[in-house]
């Protein structure tokens, strides 16, 4: 057997892995003064950077737990190498062969477990990209065409096809030099009655990378009827591959969550490459599993946490989404930057989004964003009927730990005034008094979230959600008051998904100019082109009451449109300057000027509707 690794290539392999960048693949280090760089620790939690590296000495150090070495001990303490399997990866990043002695050189023997298993991935990697131009793998080149993903994209993300085969993938690789223990031990192949077989057959293939770029597994979706497996199959856990701090599309997202201190995590290896097709490079998904501690030390990491940045949680608008937004609150306090959630109301994923309503829909979806605390708070007092007291009561119950478990103190305080305008009790001090009662009971104690049993939809007492109801209230009974005006807000205008349908179902029905003024004919035409769940709402708001007297409504509707329109313009500027914010003024300065000139234009119109809904 080879022996160690000579003393000069050891050497050699310091001297030409610069510590800044091998670091800096795992850690954003900022400018410290006198020549040292600084960062958050990843070997222990922090929220000051107590983590220095010394380009000049090729050493590093953390103040907080007194962790430090050269690249070679970094390497070993950040990945769980030996000494020589440290040494060898850093060499096959700076192109070193090495070389060993008592016995010399001979490549692959002296490799440690985990760059065997890398290698082993890194050569399946290339055979299932090889794979994806076969005729076998046109399903799934018809898979990727349908959600807008062509060949060059499939290449940057290193897509590729599994043969419908048993053995496919493993013959190639035994060929290679691997052994069928390092196959089953990197999850490749999995033991059959006859020896290793393919984990992964006929399904399409994403690579996934850990943050150095290395694949560490695979991710596989099934392409044919007659598999029985899951949609989605995921590498098992491995010597290299450890599903719950791996994030998909990390190796790629780096550098922008780094340059933009933002990252977007989504929920599928399609929505990282839809976002980063539609300019948002900073998405990541998580692999087979929900959003954890571990996941988030890797960001904060590369994020340099420290309350400037923002981490932006897309999720389905349906109760699915919600329960996973709620889980992801448990954990945002452990971040320093700000959290959000984007969520498309029609429940549309950023895919799908993408296909349907082009690159830009994409970008404003994620620049739609609000604070995580608000979403959770909304997602639970939205199961109630707000209508009658017991359910307002029973929502307050309910939502009074979530604000109770906010750890900072004025951040807390805010949500409550903001929990007793959603509810509508207009009563600041009872709510706080509220929440401070239930959230000092032991929790077994606490009330139950109980959704108020209602038939049909009920009408969320947010604001916003009051005044869309109200227009379109008008809209079904007296769409002459509205006019071509309210024809021109757009679906996008409306906050609530059934809205935004009623809305959709107005126009197809000839807007408000064939509603005329209203009455039976126009209600039964908008309830024919009804689907069943639309039904109930348009029925509702052709017979609850307008607020306005009968001799204000003209009055009352130029009001309520025009705040509509008001609220949608500065929207529509919110998202601008989002946009405006991401583009450097220098490098992009058409573009710049161009959004800076539709600023100014939106600002105007901002400020006319304002002293029209003044006069209204």
């Amino acid at each position: 057997m080879a022996g160690r690794i000579s003393d000069e290539d050891i050497a050699l392999v310091r001297e030409r892995a610069q510590i800044a960048d091998v670091v800096g693949d795992y850690v954003q280090l900022r400018n410290a003064g006198g020549g040292n760089l600084k960062g958050l620790c990843p070997f222990h939690d922090e929220k000051s950077p107590s983590f220095n590296v010394t380009p000049a000495r090729g050493m590093y150090f953390c103040f907080g737990c007194s962790e430090g070495g050269d690249v070679i001990t970094f390497i070993q303490k950040i990945d769980a190498l030996t000494f020589a399997e440290a040494v060898e990866r850093l060499a096959q990043r700076v192109g070193l062969q090495l070389r060993y002695e008592q016995g010399g050189y001979v490549p692959g023997r002296q490799q440690g477990e985990r760059s065997r298993l890398i290698e082993a991935h890194r050569a399946a990697a290339e055979y299932y990209v090889s794979q994806l131009s076969t005729p076998e793998a046109a399903a799934g080149r018809r898979f990727l065409s349908e959600r807008g993903f062509e060949r060059v994209d499939a290449e940057h993300f290193g897509i590729g096809y599994a043969p419908n085969e048993w053995e496919a993938l493993t013959r190639h690789l035994l060929a290679r030099g691997f052994t069928s223990q390092e196959l089953l031990r990197g999850g490749l192949a999995a033991e059959g009655r006859r020896g290793p077989r393919d984990r992964f057959r006929g399904r399409l293939i994403w690579p996934i990378r850990e943050i150095t770029g290395d694949v560490i597994g695979f991710g596989a979706r099934k392409l044919l009827d007659a598999d029985d497996g899951p949609k989605y199959l995921n590498t098992p856990e491995s010597p290299i591959y450890h599903k719950s701090s791996v994030l998909y599309g990390i190796d790629l997202a780096k550098r922008e969550i780094s340059k933009r201190s933002q990252a977007v995590i989504v929920e599928g290896y399609t929505d990282v490459m839809a976002l980063h097709l539609a300019g948002v490079p900073t998405a990541v998904a998580t692999c087979g599993t929900a959003f954890g501690e571990d996941h988030i030390k890797v960001l904060r990491r590369i994020l340099f946490d420290q309350g400037q940045g923002e981490v932006i949680f897309t999720f389905d608008g349906d109760s699915a989404g919600q329960k996973a937004a709620l889980r992801a609150f448990q954990d945002e306090q452990k971040f320093v930057t700000q959290t959000y959630v984007a969520v498309q109301p029609d429940g549309l994923d950023p895919c799908d989004l993408r296909v349907k309503q082009g690159d830009a829909a994409v970008r404003d979806l994620v620049a739609s964003r609000e604070p995580l605390f608000a979403f959770a708070i909304r997602s639970v007092i939205s199961r109630f009927d707000l209508n009658t007291n017991e359910g307002k009561l029973s929502a307050l119950d309910a939502a009074a730990p979530v604000v109770a478990s906010i750890k900072d103190r004025a951040l807390r305080g805010m949500y409550a005034v903001d929990l007793d305008r959603w509810l509508g009790f207009m009563n600041e001090r009872f709510v706080v008094e509220r929440i401070q009662e239930i959230a000092a009971r032991p929790a077994e104690t606490r009330p139950a979230a109980r959704p108020a049993r209602v038939s049909g939809r009920k009408e969320p007492m947010d604001p916003m959600a009051r005044l869309e109801a109200e227009a379109l209230k008008l809209a079904v009974q007296r769409p002459a008051l509205l006019g071509p005006e309210f024809d021109a807000l757009g679906a996008d205008a409306f906050t609530q998904p059934e809205h935004s349908a009623l809305y959709q179902l107005l126009q197809e029905t000839g807007g408000t100019a064939a509603g005329g003024s209203g009455g039976r004919e126009w209600v039964e035409r908008l309830l024919n082109g009804a689907g069943e769940d639309l039904r109930p709402l348009v029925t509702r708001f052709a017979v609850e009451p307008v607020r306005a007297e009968v001799n204000t409504e003209e009055r009352y509707g130029a009001g309520v449109l025009t705040k509509l329109q008001e609220i949608t313009v500065g929207r529509a500027l919110d998202r601008l300057k989002s946009r405006m914010q991401r583009l450097n003024p220098i490098d992009e300065q058409q573009e710049y000027n161009r959004m800076f000139a539709e600023l100014v234009a939106l600002e105007q119109q901002r400020r006319v509707l304002r002293e029209r809904a003044a006069g209204a």
